[in-house]
């Protein structure tokens, strides 16, 4: 029984173990955890949100083993709540929290810097903003004047961490709202602000510049069985036989309008007279006579 008094389980030591920590981003960090027990704890780290851990390397990972965890340049993804766990086998293991926290200023991102809208309408302009210790965040328009909460304006922030996704919904938009807005975000480290512009879109529907549509058709030539045949309606050649009509009337002599119609169909009439007059003389052998001189 007196050997269980060798093996007691891990208790991790305050004094040589690290606090919360607040920390410039940039910087690098070292964060220290020390335990007593037998035999001798080994020491693990993980985040408590259990997101994987970001390396100066730029390695992810789900545990860093070691006494000290050292981190090289510091940034916002750090940011959050440490683990120190020490275990030796024998129970119960033992842990510590530790928060670090990464300071830095404002930084924001405009997704739309140029967003049209027509009178009348509901606009929406977003901004994403990142900063801490958390910032002031608000809409300003020309002259750094704020713009008001309330009426036709709404401005709504979700806060998530250091992230804020800022949003300016304007009611019923007229032309006094065209123009330019800023998004401000502001902490005791700094400021910085991103610019979108509202312009007007046209709320008529615009001229109709389609005008082939009004044009009457008439007819087109195409390709049938060897022939070129005008395809058209009775109107046009009624309109065109009224014109030359009224030429000749007029004692107009000149001929600057050609039947084509007409001209084939006499043409037709020849050629038929000519074959019937041929086949009759073929078919029928009508006898010649010939003429001596006398």
């Amino acid at each position: 029984m007196w050997l269980n008094w060798l093996y007691f389980p891990p208790d991790i030591l305050d004094d040589e173990t690290s606090t919360d920590m607040v920390v410039r981003e940039g910087s690098d960090v070292t964060l220290r955890c020390s335990a007593t027990g037998s035999p001798a704890p080994n020491i693990t780290w993980r985040r408590e949100d259990g997101q994987q851990i970001l390396l100066g390397n730029g390695e992810k990972v789900m545990n860093v083993e070691g006494a000290h965890f050292n981190i090289t340049k510091v940034n916002r993804l750090h940011m959050g709540s440490y683990l120190c766990i020490a275990t030796n086998g024998v129970p119960p293991s033992v842990s510590k929290r530790i928060m670090l926290i990464v300071h830095f200023p404002p930084m924001i991102w405009v997704p739309n810097q140029l967003v049209g809208a027509q009178e009348g309408q509901l606009m929406t302009l977003e901004c994403l903003s990142e900063a801490y210790p958390k910032s002031i965040n608000y809409w300003t328009r020309e002259n750094d004047e704020i713009v008001p909460q309330g009426g036709k304006y709404e401005p709504i922030l979700l806060d998530n961490n250091y992230k804020v996704h800022m949003k300016l919904t304007i009611h019923s938009v007229n032309t006094s709202d065209y123009g330019s807005y800023k998004c401000v975000s502001r902490n005791s480290l700094g400021d910085t602000d991103g610019s979108i512009s509202v312009y007007a879109i046209p709320s008529g529907s615009g001229s109709n510049s389609n005008t082939g549509n009004d044009t009457k058709y008439k007819g087109k030539l195409r390709q049938n069985s060897g022939n070129n045949i005008l395809e058209g309606n009775q109107d046009m050649l009624k309109e065109r036989d009224l014109k030359l009509r009224s030429r000749k009337k007029n004692g107009d002599g000149t001929d600057d309008y050609e039947d084509s119609s007409s001209t084939t169909r006499k043409s037709s009439v020849l050629l038929l007279v000519v074959t019937i007059i041929l086949t009759l003389c073929l078919n029928h052998r009508l006898p010649f006579r010939t003429l001596h001189p006398a």
